[in-house]
């Protein structure tokens, strides 16, 4: 019935999303449906939504939009945070006619059996209390690493934050499936698996349905390193309170996890992490940094940062900027608060004007740039491993080092998803690395001058 029924994905938000839509559409394709392209045209379309910021809420029409144009008949439906956070304004889009919650999403073909298009959209989302179970994913496909889920939920109460009210309670997938999992993906010949989770270095709890851990963070990332066929494990974002001195240590000697973390910061001022009940302070913050560095100088560090929250004085904000112009930190992930219903910060005194927080935004991005281009700079003349991607990006193929750092060569597709040892040389114009091939066990290359 379904082998001549077409369905596109579209995924908005984070690596999390990303595995979940992977592990879906995987689902859909065992029953039958035929995966195509978002822009092509297609019977089915699914959104996996977000609803971290005003901006992801904003894009969702827009995406309606673009999926009407390929198909005004096509069936729409939303799934994701959003999805479970407003179920009514969703459904009141037009052209969506189903609209699924947090536990839901997982069962889509099962609300399918008819592809009618309905005047309003249909609505199944269950109260956040009731999403206490564990649903393992994985992407594959599109790309030549993998994001491997860990962990889901969080019960962390920042006073910015709707994830707990869209995804729940902090659970974890078994030990044994995550490790088969990895297993599964690396016999698809993936070389690179990011771990992922809405806060994985709290691993282990609610692994068997109760609330302790039954394992923690650091086993799970000392079972994977025994993983066969996997050449890089990669930590996502990670808590500053939870990312210990074993996690640390064990990534400085492992012939498999990269020497980068993406620590999230949220304010460089003691006084605003205070109101957004984050659970360290800055001295924490700076000792998470610093140990790193002393035990892999070479390291990427990526930092989360949120700028205009309530209260946040010119002060505070110069306090933030300060101190990461002073931090030995990589790069930034700046985020422009923004008001989300029924989160404490939105009733707090002290709003900031919008354009103040644009103005604030700006300077920090532009800090980013700054930062990543030093530290380039210190891996100039290094020698590195680069692994590159599958996309033909304007002639060029891309990759990244172990430490993240980006690079560019002609296109070439021998070279997807292949580990090749280079030396890097400088920095071109577009902020991207030059290099030298030292070593390539399948091909015979020459060095890579783009200007030459």
């Amino acid at each position: 019935m379904n082998q001549d029924k077409k369905v596109a994905f579209y995924t908005l938000g984070c690596k999390l999303n990303f595995s979940e839509t992977s592990t879906i559409a995987r689902g859909f394709q065992q029953e039958g449906f035929k995966r195509v392209d978002f822009a092509e045209k297609a019977d089915i379309y699914v959104i996996n939504t977000c609803s971290v910021t005003d901006n992801a809420d904003k894009r969702f029409k827009t995406i309606v939009k673009n999926a009407q144009k390929q198909n005004e008949n096509a069936f729409l439906v939303a799934i994701g945070c959003y999805a479970q956070l407003k179920p009514e304004e969703l459904a009141r889009v037009e052209g969506v006619d189903l609209v699924l919650g947090a536990s839901e999403k997982f069962k889509v073909t099962d609300y399918l059996n008819d592809l009618s298009k309905n005047e309003m959209g249909e609505i199944h989302a269950c109260e956040i209390e009731e999403a206490n179970f564990y649903v393992g994913s994985y992407s594959i496909g599109d790309r030549t690493r993998a994001f491997l889920k860990v962990q889901d939920g969080c019960d962390y109460k920042c006073t910015f934050c709707t994830i707990p009210l869209a995804r729940g309670i902090s659970r974890s997938d078994r030990l044994e499936n995550v490790l088969n999992n990895a297993r599964e993906i690396s016999e698809k010949g993936i070389r690179e698996i990011v771990l992922t989770g809405v806060n994985i270095g709290d691993y282990g709890k609610g692994e068997f349905g109760n609330k302790k851990h039954d394992h923690t963070f650091y086993e799970l990332i000392e079972s994977l390193e025994g993983v066969e066929g996997i050449s890089r494990l990669r930590i996502s974002s990670i808590e500053p309170n939870l990312l210990k001195n074993e996690t640390i240590e064990f990534v400085s000697k492992s012939g498999k996890f990269v020497p980068h973390f993406h620590i999230p910061l949220q304010s460089g001022s003691d006084s605003i992490l205070r109101k957004m009940k984050r659970r360290y302070n800055r001295s924490l913050y700076t000792d998470r940094v610093e140990t790193i560095k002393r035990h892999m100088p070479h390291a990427c560090i990526g930092v989360d940062v949120i700028v205009g929250f309530p209260g946040e004085t010119e002060e505070e904000f110069l306090e933030t900027y300060r101190y990461l112009s002073e931090m030995d930190i990589s790069y930034l992930h700046v985020f422009t608060y923004s008001e989300r219903p029924n989160t404490p910060a939105i009733d707090m005194d002290g709003r900031v004007d919008p354009k103040v927080r644009q103005k604030r935004s700006k300077m920090l991005r532009g800090l980013s740039v700054k930062k990543r281009r030093a530290f380039y700079e210190t891996q100039i003349g290094t020698e590195r491993t680069v692994l590159f991607e599958a996309e033909n990006k304007l002639g060029y193929i891309h990759g990244f080092t172990e430490n993240y750092v980006k690079v560019k060569a002609p296109w070439n597709p021998e070279l997807v998803n292949s580990l090749h040892k280079i030396r890097l040389t400088e920095i071109d114009e577009d902020g991207i690395v030059r290099f030298d091939w030292v070593r390539s066990e399948t091909l015979q290359l020459t060095s890579y001058h783009p200007d030459e």
